[in-house]
């Protein structure tokens, strides 16, 4: 590590200078907790270390109706806090599954998402409140939707030259909620997690045996560790919308969202497991949403 040259500016375009000077060379730091294990078992030697803890892109914040959420927020804080908790509290729900203390305390939201696990537990709850990244470099910003940031294992559309700011989520109509399924009850990386965000919409019908409220008016499914990028299931949301939902259909559709992905076998779990524990998953967080008794 010796010859490694080391940067911690105390301002962002300090810090996109670097960016566009070193480029591919850089390597960012910020909570490490990915980073620092790879350097300490010579997988990764970085020419460049840019450390961005001082850039004060620790905050979350309501800006114009939308939740505001710095790059360098902690996991911790994201756990507890009440305004996160108020608009998506499935997000909370995925801070609160994420490691262990000392991980979510050090580990930040945009390091989570720039290294791209298809495991991520952020990423399926960002996917369903239609969330943006906000990227920027010397030549100005960018937004680019949550959906489209993903493009494989550990990639993503993020430029060499370009810093993750901060994340973008607008209002969100509806309920959310987070799952997840590990190899143990806590500390694990995902086999399966899900994100879901359904609106359900009071039903006028005067036939009696549909009840009140069982009608999906707008609906969001996202998986995690079951494709090589968190997915969307839009299939599956384009079967709940506008339909009266009960146990049977909602099984239908959770079946829909786990035949849109492509999970594998890996050290956590089968292709095969994968898609029945997936199945099972969906239909638990699509009946707890919905209020729909399984």
């Amino acid at each position: 590590m010796k010859d490694v040259k080391y940067f911690a500016p105390s301002r962002t375009e300090e810090a996109l200078q670097i960016l566009a000077e070193y480029r591919e060379k850089v390597t960012v730091l910020a909570g490490g907790t990915v980073l620092v294990p790879k350097i300490n078992y010579y997988e990764l030697k970085p020419e460049v270390l840019l450390y961005i803890g001082k850039l004060d892109l620790d905050y979350i914040r309501a800006e114009d109706g939308k939740l505001i959420i710095g790059a360098a927020t902690p996991i911790s804080r994201l756990a507890v806090s009440t305004l996160v908790g108020e608009r998506v509290s499935a997000m909370t729900e995925a801070a609160r599954q994420c490691g262990c203390v000392a991980i979510r305390t050090t580990a930040t939201i945009g390091g989570n998402l720039a290294n791209a696990s298809p495991a991520s537990d952020l990423a399926t709850p960002l996917l369903i409140t239609d969330a943006d990244l906000i990227l920027a470099n010397v030549r100005g910003r960018r937004t680019v939707p949550i959906n489209s940031f993903f493009t494989g294992p550990g990639k993503t559309v993020l430029k060499s030259d370009e810093l993750i700011l901060g994340i973008s989520i607008p209002p969100v109509k509806g309920k959310t909620l987070f799952l997840k399924l590990g190899r143990r009850k806590a500390m694990t990386l995902s086999v399966v997690n899900v994100a879901v965000r359904l609106e359900m919409a009071e039903n006028n019908s005067n036939t009696r045996r549909l009840s009140t409220g069982t009608i999906c008016k707008d609906a969001c499914i996202a998986l995690g560790s079951m494709s090589p990028t968190p997915l969307r299931c839009t299939k599956a949301e384009g079967l709940l919308k506008g339909k009266t939902v009960d146990k049977a259909f909602l099984a239908r559709c959770a079946a829909e969202a786990v035949a849109e992905s492509n999970p594998i076998d890996d050290g956590r779990a089968t292709a095969w497991y994968r898609k029945k524990a997936g199945t099972a998953i969906v239909t638990r967080a699509l009946a707890q949403v919905s209020g729909v008794q399984i």
